[in-house]
């Protein structure tokens, strides 16, 4: 144990320049992830904004029995579960299945090609990005006129008007957004398969879908496992920037995610320990939603975070 800990100190000192690269992030992470942790105190506090914090009158759980006593509360838990969970069982395939097909494009340039436009939306900030999902679900968009042209409705329909299409609307504007940057993870990992690997499997006889199934799926199932346990474990969170683009008065009440309501709890109605407190308590499902994901994910393929 000592020689082991001896080495990795001489490792350590020999790579001091690469090591200290990590210092900015370090120093990031701690002011503004670690710092900020010391104000959870005021969602067991009456917190006045007027009054410094630790002047506040404590009030033990008030906040967290306030907030499960709301309507409000549990309207925005079904609709961020149901978002994410659409997300989660359509959308987390869906890169993997570009990674793989863009993988088996022959032609460098063209794949190169295909790569840059498709992981372009991601740089593209939701309050630009979120208004041409507007114009394109709007009347006269390109949505309705498609449509429109394929015979599928005889009408105009102002979809973001309508509650029951804000889930979908959702799932789909963030798969456009970010299915090319998600991919990037699992085209990486791609490259570093042995082409030894692909081959032999070919001198076997093994077709390109088998040597998809066989090979390429098998050697970027570790990353896929981790990257699902992190979307598990992200249930309870979702993309706010979108959601506020997307909101309005009529889709309010399918539209209004957990991020939202403590949004509009905190900056809007002043209710800071209010809204500290359902973060709080969302934080610490969310860890356990963790640790569950991790634990299984570990018991049916023996791959985790830790």
């Amino acid at each position: 144990m000592f020689q082991q800990k001896t080495e990795r100190i001489k490792t350590f000192m020999r790579q001091w320049q690469l090591q200290s690269m990590v210092i900015p992030g370090i120093v990031w992470m701690f002011i503004f992830c670690y710092i900020p942790m010391f104000w959870l105190i005021i969602a067991f506090m009456d917190y006045n904004i007027a009054k410094p914090m630790l002047e506040s009158p404590f009030v033990g759980m008030k906040h967290f029995q306030d907030f499960v006593m709301d309507d409000r509360f549990w309207r925005s838990i079904r609709n961020t579960l149901g978002m994410s969970s659409i997300r989660l069982v359509l959308g987390f395939p869906i890169p993997i299945l570009f990674a793989l097909l863009l993988n088996e494009i022959r032609s460098i340039r063209f794949k190169r090609t295909v790569q840059t436009i498709s992981y372009l939306p991601h740089f593209i900030a939701w309050t630009i990005f979120g208004g041409i999902m507007l114009n394109w679900l709007g009347e006269g968009g390109v949505i309705n006129q498609l449509m429109m042209a394929l015979g599928i409705q005889q009408r105009e329909i102002l979809f973001n008007s309508d509650p029951k299409y804000f889930w979908w609307i959702a799932f789909f504007s963030d798969t456009l957004k970010e299915t090319g940057w998600s991919a990037i993870i699992y085209i990486a990992a791609i490259s570093g398969i042995d082409p030894g690997l692909y081959e032999a499997a070919e001198l076997d006889g093994a077709n390109r879908w088998q040597r998809m199934w066989y090979i390429t799926i098998q050697c970027i199932r570790p990353t896929i496992a981790i990257l699902f346990i992190l979307a598990v474990s992200g249930l309870l969170g979702s993309n706010f920037e979108q959601i506020f683009m997307l909101k309005n008065n009529m889709n309010m009440k399918m539209a209004e995610s957990i991020d939202l309501y403590i949004y509009n709890m905190g900056l809007v109605s002043g209710r800071y320990s209010f809204s500290t407190a359902v973060l709080f308590a969302r934080s610490i499902v969310a860890l356990g939603l963790l640790f569950l994901a991790n634990f299984t994910s570990k018991k049916l393929n023996g791959e985790g975070i830790f």
